[in-house]
């Protein structure tokens, strides 16, 4: 009785090994960047926001830890941050920013949703990721369904550079009637730093790898492109984006400092000595060459320290 415990115990655990080894050999290791914006699901949020009947329950979708779309730890506290949506809207223009408060003083922009009403029944939106996070400005827009799939771009995010893109009308789209009805009043989160919702419980952010796999179907829906359709939106926000030094210098270093197989080098070498005396009158002298660097890992973590010593030997005599 005993033995067929044991023996259910072992296929059980094979099971669930080979379904995470699957689940494993679907990530493409060439889609992790090292930056932040690894931890955040541009097409995700635009899935979150098609569901959503308002901006508010939009916010409230994003901190939801079971979507998965948002993973962020900007301010590196080991909790994910609580994204807020603000709305700017200028006529028939709205753009939508998705901001992260990492003190009292300072905030990052991670995307913005820019939307346009361009006459009766008919509206097109995007979502733009934020530089400081992506290393470049990154485009998102919904994909016709019957659209075929778009071409992968060389170690990126899929970017589609048909001329013959098919412009997806969102005006059935529940949040973006809302936004446009004539009872709306322009939503300005009231959370900030350490003033949030009772429903919102922090949580430790997920690796890499177990966060990628699931956000895969939401990739089915939405695509990279690289023109800006919703002109004066943008223009909207131009002028309001927010950023912050800390998570910019990041950015720009793991960018600046990035290798030719994707390992980011950035950093000093420091080298000490140290000189003692040994038996027989040697003196042996050992130098500590330390270099600290800012390398990418597997699992798009930047961080790493490399430690080589070496020693040498020189013989004095005898005393």
């Amino acid at each position: 009785m005993k033995t067929r415990s044991i023996t259910g115990l072992l296929s059980l655990y094979a099971i669930l090994f080979c379904s995470f080894s699957l689940n494993a050999q679907d990530v493409d290791l060439a889609d992790s960047t090292g930056l932040p914006g690894d931890h955040f699901s541009l097409e995700g949020a635009l899935e979150l926001f098609k569901k959503a009947e308002s901006p508010e329950d939009f916010e409230k979708l994003l901190n939801t830890n079971d979507n998965y779309v948002n993973n962020l730890d900007l301010n590196e506290d080991n909790e994910v941050d609580y994204i807020r949506v603000i709305d700017n809207m200028d006529g028939n223009s709205h753009a939508m920013v998705l901001q992260v408060s990492l003190s009292e003083t300072e905030s990052q922009d991670i995307a913005v949703i820019e939307i346009e009403k361009q006459n009766d029944e008919y509206a097109i939106l995007q979502i733009i990721g934020d530089e400081d996070l992506y290393g470049e400005q990154v485009i998102v827009e919904p994909v016709d369904e019957e659209q075929a799939e778009p071409k992968k771009g060389r170690g990126g995010p899929s970017v589609d550079l048909r001329p013959d893109v098919i412009v997806v009308n969102v005006w059935r789209w529940p949040g973006v009637r809302f936004v446009y009805g004539p009872r709306y009043t322009l939503w300005v989160s009231p959370w900030r730093w350490r003033y949030y919702p009772s429903y919102w419980r922090p949580f430790r952010p997920h690796p890499w790898r177990y966060r990628y796999v699931r956000v895969a179907p939401y990739r089915r829906h939405h695509h990279v492109v690289t023109t800006h359709r919703v002109v004066h939106a943008h223009g909207v926000y131009a002028p309001r984006r927010t950023s912050s030094k800390v998570v910019h210098t990041r950015t720009t270093t793991v960018v600046a400092g990035k290798g030719r197989n994707g390992n980011t080098v950035v950093g000093k070498k420091t080298t000490t000595s140290t000189t003692v005396q040994g038996r027989n009158g040697r003196s042996v002298t050992k130098e500590k060459s330390t270099t600290k660097a800012a390398r990418q890992g597997r699992d798009g973590n930047v961080g790493g320290k490399k430690t080589t010593t070496k020693t040498t030997t020189k013989r004095r005599g005898r005393q």
